[in-house]
This record gives C-alpha cells, structure tokens and sequence, in this order.
C-alpha cells in the first residue's frame, strides 16, 4: 500500500498545482484526486492514491475525456495493461521534496531578476535585454510551496540561472509561511535540484489518453 506520507506530500503537489495554474481545486474521490484543468488545456488530471488495479479502472472512467491524465504511483506496468494502448506514458518521474533555507539570489552581469505575486502565485523571472532568460512559478497551500515550471532558455543556460531562479521562488515563499517545499521535476533536472538539496521523494508515471 502507498504510505500516509506519500499520500501527503501528493496530496499538497496536487492542490498546489491547481493553485499555481490556476485550475479548479483538486476533488476527493474514493482513489485519489481530480483536477478539472484549463491549463495547459481542458482536461481532466487524475492522481490515484490507491495501488490497486480497481482505483486505475475507476480513475480511467474520469479521466477518458481528451487527453485526460492518469498519474500513478506504483505498479505503472500493470496500469498499462489495464489501460491499454489508447493510453501514452512518460518514464517514471520523481516528486521531490525540501526544507526550504532563505539563500540571497544572484545572477551575471546583464541579467535581472524580479519576483512577482499575483492572486497568490509567485512568478520570478531572469531577463536579458529586455527577453525572458530563465523563470519559474510557485504557489503555497497549506505552508507547503509547490514549485511548477522552472526552465532557462537554452542560449542561457549553464550560467547559473536556474539555480537563481530556484532560491528567489524559496525566499518568496518563506515570506507567505512556507518551510517545505514539493515539486515534480524530470530525470534530466533531477541532478540540479538534488544540488540545491532537494530529495527524492517517490516517483509517479503519468498516463495521457491519446484521443
């Protein structure tokens, strides 16, 4: 069975990802979460709690409406066989997690950075004359800030921005109370968060349906 704890720290990303995109906010069911997106698109994102075949079966009859989303937490190969070819999956992805510290950002010369808050959501972004190099988002729910989308453009990269770009999104959320921080990142970024000392903390596999 997935632990209370996983079940937690899933449960606080999900309602922080509803916040920070600005979805509807994330409804109970019998095996999980769903969240009624318009961003990036109209869907349905499903988050199953429950390692069992049944919750996917049930979760799979909520989430059939173009490209509806699946997201497991464990026994992905046997999910897809129930699912079936209809349904598209990702490789395994870490959900991490941290203890946030206030680190003073920084950034090269001929960049500048900026925080801003909107309707409760943190956007920092790093220009450089006049274009966005690197940015990133984050919302806090329940003192728990869920980091979404931290990317530096590839002409910009390596120099130190997305490390930046992380610690101003940290600091800005202390400010609103947060202490811990959860993100769902890729294997490639994994290295950089775990830098900046973050953990991982389970994985997830998400299932798209392709209609």
């Amino acid at each position: 069975m997935i632990s209370y704890e996983v079940t937690d720290v899933l449960r606080s990303w999900a309602k922080g990802l509803a916040a920070v995109r600005r979805n509807s906010v994330p409804v109970e069911t019998d095996w999980g979460l769903r969240i009624d997106e318009v961003k990036p698109k109209t869907r349905a994102r499903c988050l199953v709690f429950r390692d069992d075949l049944d919750a996917v079966r049930s979760a799979a009859k909520d989430a059939t409406a173009p490209h509806g989303v699946i997201i497991v937490v464990t026994a992905e190969d046997a999910a897809a066989a129930l699912l079936g070819p209809a349904w598209q999956s990702t490789p395994p992805e870490p959900i991490m997690t941290t203890t946030l510290r206030q680190v003073p950002s920084s950034v090269p010369v001929g960049y500048d950075l900026s925080t801003t808050i909107d309707a409760g959501v943190i956007n920092v972004r790093v220009h450089a004359e006049g274009e966005v190099a690197a940015a990133g988002y984050t919302a806090v729910v329940d003192g728990v800030a869920v980091v979404d989308r931290v990317g530096t453009e590839p002409a910009h990269q390596r120099r130190g921005l997305g490390t930046a770009v992380m610690n101003a999104l940290a600091v800005a959320a202390m400010d609103q109370g947060a202490m811990t921080a959860v993100l769902h990142g890729t294997e490639e970024g994994r290295a950089l968060y775990e830098r900046l000392g973050w953990q991982l903390h389970s994985k997830i596999t998400s299932f798209t349906h392709a209609a």
